[in-house]
């Protein structure tokens, strides 16, 4: 089974679909995928479905919602037999076969257990997990000093998104929760690899995505002085400290709050020193490294 939740769902079994397009059992689907391989409580689910007010009937109507997935899937594996992607020459065995004969049943690929339901991947690829593979290899990788090595992974880990995540997905609380955590472990990525590609002096090569993302994020300090740094190493002083007083007035405005040591001390770099005397990306004179929002 193939599962993307980094953008639009999608879930395959034997290249075949098992997404649904009603709401409620693609919500279902959706936290099965996330955490596919391991069991997620009954109560989990009735919460993502109903937020906190479940109606009476919530237990028999998940149940409703697992048997309907189970269809799905019971469809993707005999079409899929048929095809010859199975091992089973009779597509018709599939949904009731003996496990014996080791052909996968739809309860083999969602799985009731006690206290809830588990969706089997069956050493499928999952986005989620090539992208805390390949992050994970990147983060090692700056930690060594092989920069080169770590702007690439961290480039592939980023690739695998194509969108937010649950993108075309009807959220409750649990998915919503989710989200939040993979779009910042998205954005430590993005900001590992830009540092990345600053230490390998690609400055000017990153100006325009970082236009695009200081605008986006508008209260992001790290990628605020990465803007900063690549504009001041590209010969654009004074944008970059346009850039500085932009992130002040947006963070004196709408939180109250002054720009951090580390940044300010970034400015009075910049206003101080040339081009040279920062040669070392994302780290200021005396070591600093800027801080991470």
């Amino acid at each position: 089974m193939d599962i993307d939740v980094l953008g639009a769902l999608a879930v395959r079994e034997n290249g075949i679909s098992i997404t649904p397009t009603a709401p409620k059992p693609r919500q279902v689907l959706a936290l099965l995928a996330l955490h596919a391989d391991q069991v997620v409580p009954v109560s989990a689910l009735i919460e993502e479905l109903w937020a906190g007010e479940p109606p009476r009937s919530a237990r028999t109507t998940l149940q409703t919602y697992v048997l309907q997935l189970r269809a799905l899937i019971a469809t993707a594996l005999e079409r899929g037999a048929a095809d010859g992607a199975e091992a089973a020459a009779d597509p018709a065995t599939v949904p009731g076969t003996d496990r014996g004969a080791g052909v996968r049943t739809a309860k083999d690929i969602l799985v009731t257990l006690p206290g809830g339901y588990l969706l089997s991947s069956g050493g499928g690829v999952l986005d989620v997990r090539e992208f805390d593979r390949l992050a994970g290899s990147g983060y090692r990788a700056m930690d060594a000093g092989d920069f080169p090595a770590a702007a690439r992974l961290l480039r592939e880990a980023l690739a695998l998104w194509s969108g937010p995540a649950f993108a075309d997905v009807q959220s409750g609380v649990q998915l919503d929760m989710e989200a939040r955590r993979l779009e910042e472990t998205r954005l430590c990525a993005l900001d590992q690899r830009i540092e990345a590609d600053l230490r390998l002096g690609r400055h000017r090569e990153l100006l325009a995505e970082l236009t695009v993302l200081a605008s986006r994020y508008r209260t992001h300090e790290n990628l605020h002085g990465q803007f900063m740094l690549a504009l001041h190493r590209s010969g654009r002083r004074g944008e970059a400290l346009d850039v500085y007083q932009r992130l002040r007035g947006t963070l004196v405005r709408e939180l109250g709050l002054e720009p951090s040591v580390a940044l300010r001390r970034l400015q009075r770099s910049i206003l101080m020193a040339g081009p040279e005397s920062l040669s070392e990306p994302g780290v200021e004179p005396g070591g600093d490294r800027l801080v991470r929002v």
